[in-house]
């Protein structure tokens, strides 16, 4: 969702200015770099500095961080300040890091938005990438990078936010798997298993079963597990793979919540929230 404030004031460019936003828009390029500056304008430094600063004072451009701006589109009329979509700026940060498309994708709990998996919008935006980038706070847009190794980026797809705009996102399954090793990313496991069950008849259990043996985390399997038989969405042949697994260790099912609740041996699980709340939860 993108972020506008109004704010009137005067729009009016010399030639220069007009020419420099229409050739950004002849290049699909109303979210640019100083880079992506420069080359039109020839300008540098200081000089460019200076250009820049006069058309986002003036509302023409927004700021969003050092390096980043976006045009104000001209249709929002007197608005001032615009932030367009996250996800956008998400990937464009990567590319500022000299990463490129199969190095990143949006993640955790921006993906189960994307793919309606979820019924509240998510305040943060995540995004798994192969370098470490720290969190950047775009005028109250907070987008939180999550490093992960060239081998886990599986599973992706490409999203398409507008007519003309991408993002890489993992898709379905994989969505339910970085939910199950990361609930804490996607609100908690409850909203986690919401997610699987709002999915639960369009989702490949022998896929997402796979993306599980690939990454081969303990936690995930016993996760998985747990939730595909308290939804019965499998057959218990089908999860005997994840079953062999396991190993003697316990893990919480919410790793967000105290330490208490039974165990249970099968999945090797300690339930600190009751499965009936989860239940309840995913079909309110």
């Amino acid at each position: 969702m993108s972020i506008e404030y109004n704010i009137s004031r005067s729009k009016s460019m010399g030639p220069k200015s007009a020419n420099f936003i229409a050739t950004l828009y002849d290049n699909d390029k109303a979210l640019f770099t100083v880079k992506d500056a420069s080359q039109i304008t020839g300008l540098s430094g200081n000089a460019l500095n200076v250009f820049l600063g006069r058309l986002a004072k003036k509302g023409v451009i927004t700021k969003l961080k050092t390096g980043l701006f976006n045009i104000v589109p001209s249709e929002l009329g007197t608005t001032s300040f615009f932030i367009t979509n996250p996800v956008l700026i998400a990937k464009s940060i990567i590319h500022l890091k000299e990463l490129t498309d199969d190095d990143y994708y949006i993640s955790h709990g921006s993906a189960f938005e994307l793919h309606q998996m979820v019924t509240q919008p998510q305040l943060l935006t995540f995004c798994s990438a192969t370098k470490f980038i720290k969190k950047e706070n775009i005028h109250g847009s907070e987008i939180d990078f999550i490093t992960c190794k060239k081998a886990e980026i599986f599973g992706v797809e490409k999203f398409w936010v507008s007519k003309d705009k991408f993002v890489q996102v993992s898709d379905i399954e994989r969505t339910i798997i970085d939910g199950l090793r990361s609930p804490q990313y996607c609100g908690g496991i409850v909203e986690v298993a919401k997610g699987l069950w709002t999915k639960k008849n369009v989702i490949d259990v022998k896929k997402i079963i796979n993306y599980a043996l690939v990454l081969n985390i303990g936690v995930v399997y016993r996760r998985l597990g747990f939730l595909f038989e308290l939804f019965e969405i499998c057959d218990k042949s089908e999860t005997e793979l994840i079953e062999k697994k396991l190993t003697k260790t316990y893990s919480l099912l919410d790793p967000g919540l105290f330490q208490e609740g039974k165990f249970i041996s099968k999945w090797k699980l300690r339930l600190n929230i009751d499965p009936d709340e989860i239940k309840n939860a995913v079909r309110a």
